[in-house]
């Protein structure tokens, strides 16, 4: 978190790698200058004994930052070896998913052929061989031909029945025409004897 990097940060800046060496180092110095600034020679001792106490602090900081060191060179080198184990687990992974997408289109492929080797096989399977085809085909035409027989006598019966309708309708008509005339006949003589009869009784 940021708070945590906040803390991290200062402690950097107060003990430098966060060791304390910024803190030995400027002990070092003052007992230094102690040291060079000592009146008595007990005085100059003890100062001396506090530089060996500090600079041994130091090879010992430094002696653990490069143990640390050499460990992080290690972790980076194991974390390096397993990030290329899991590259190549990931590229063989993907070659396996290849080859599996290839084995299952060539498996619809070998599906698809025998399905329609199947249907083809039905289609033979119920289909006549060629003499059997070649006598329906006989006997089609024979019953064709038959058949424009029949059609023929009946169009010729249709065509005698048109004619006989026809001078059926023709005469009908001129017997209408009879009637119709007959009527107008007898109308006209009716109306003369009826102009007779008036006439004669004047």
């Amino acid at each position: 978190s940021s708070s945590s990097d906040e803390v991290i940060r200062k402690r950097l800046l107060i003990d430098g790698d966060g060791a304390g060496d910024d803190r030995r180092i400027n002990l070092l110095v003052k007992s230094f200058i102690k040291w060079c600034n000592s009146g008595s020679q007990e005085e100059g001792y003890l100062q001396y004994q506090r530089m060996l106490s500090t600079l041994s602090q130091c090879e010992f900081s430094m002696g653990k930052t490069l143990l640390v060191y050499d460990m992080n060179l290690r972790e980076m080198e194991n974390y390096e070896k397993i990030y290329k184990d899991i590259e190549n687990s990931i590229a063989a992974a993907h070659e396996k998913i290849s080859e599996c997408k290839k084995q299952i289109l060539q498996a619809k492929r070998i599906r698809k052929n025998r399905q329609e080797y199947d249907a083809l096989a039905k289609v033979i399977q119920h289909h006549p061989d060629r003499h059997e085809t070649l006598k329906q085909l006989e006997a089609l035409g024979k019953e064709l031909q038959n058949l424009s027989h029949i059609k023929e006598n009946v169009e010729d019966k249709l065509e005698l029945r048109r004619k006989q309708f026809h001078v059926l309708l023709s005469t009908i008509h001129e017997l209408q025409q009879t009637l119709e005339n007959d009527e107008k006949l007898s109308e006209a003589e009716e109306s003369q004897e009826t102009q007779m009869e008036a006439e004669a009784k004047q």
